[in-house]
């Protein structure tokens, strides 16, 4: 039997008349990759949003590890443990790579403001303080997870696109995630970068992270997915196995169509 990770019930929400996620309800196992997938305007950036605290639904529940999930502060999310990349890269181009792995590591190490004001205070004149050596060293272990130690001095948005990438991810890594929400990672990436990248999701599976997969590449999708949940216009048309969403005829006809090539 498997352990159930994150539950949702009844999930909605609406835009005026307009539902971008209506009436939701998926169980996601713990250790597995779970993919969403549906055409554009389906709701899956949305879905991320409600299950991040971007967003407050107008109905249903969320539980996380069997706990309802009722604080919709994103920080709160947090530092439950859910953590999510975004679409647009999002990166701080006036931080180095290591800097913005390390401002991932705050919501751990300073988890309030009189934590990191107490660290100042007791701090080596001129010297760095106990928590922030801390956060350095595993930040650099993380960038070397994801092959960018020897960049760690670079400014973030001087890397390439496909590091950049990779960059958000391990920025994201940094607030020790159980559940990892990656919205289109593949999004621009070459095919190398793609075949790259398949193998790197499959290794932070393996750290022991549940991830949520939101990605156009259906490639990629089938080949790494445990399961797979299909939206259109804000509703559940279908979910299953892989070779099961290949092959079923309101995903063709929604999203796949007749002639896509797995």
């Amino acid at each position: 039997m498997l352990e159930t990770c994150l539950a949702i019930e009844g999930l909605s929400k609406r835009f005026g008349g307009f539902y971008a996620v209506n009436d939701l309800s998926m169980d996601v196992a713990r250790g597995h990759i779970h993919a969403l997938i549906g055409p554009n305007g389906a709701g899956k950036t949305t879905f991320f949003n409600l299950i991040t605290g971007v967003l407050a639904a107008d109905s249903g529940r969320i539980s996380f590890e069997g706990d309802l999930v009722a604080d919709t502060r994103p920080s709160r999310r947090t530092l439950r443990g859910i953590a999510r990349t975004f679409q647009n890269i999002r990166l701080f181009p006036h931080l180095t790579v290591l800097e913005t792995v390390m401002i991932g590591e705050h919501c751990r190490a300073f988890p309030s403001m009189w934590k990191a004001f107490g660290s100042a205070v007791l701090q080596r004149p001129f010297g760095e303080g106990t928590e922030e050596k801390k956060m350095r060293e595993a930040a650099l272990a993380l960038l070397g997870f994801f092959g960018l130690a020897e960049k760690s001095e670079a400014k973030a948005t001087d890397l390439a696109y496909g590091d950049q990438r990779r960059l958000e991810m391990a920025r994201a890594l940094a607030t020790q995630p159980r559940l990892l929400l990656l919205d289109e990672p593949a999004a621009g990436m070459n095919p190398q970068e793609t075949h790259e990248l398949d193998a790197l999701i499959t290794r932070v599976r393996d750290r022991g992270i549940t991830i949520i997969l939101v990605e156009h590449d259906m490639r990629l999708v089938m080949g790494i997915s445990d399961r797979i949940t299909v939206l259109n216009f804000g509703t559940k048309i279908a979910e299953g196995t892989p070779a099961q969403i290949q092959t079923d005829p309101a995903v063709i006809e929604a999203y796949l169509g007749e002639d896509v090539a797995l």
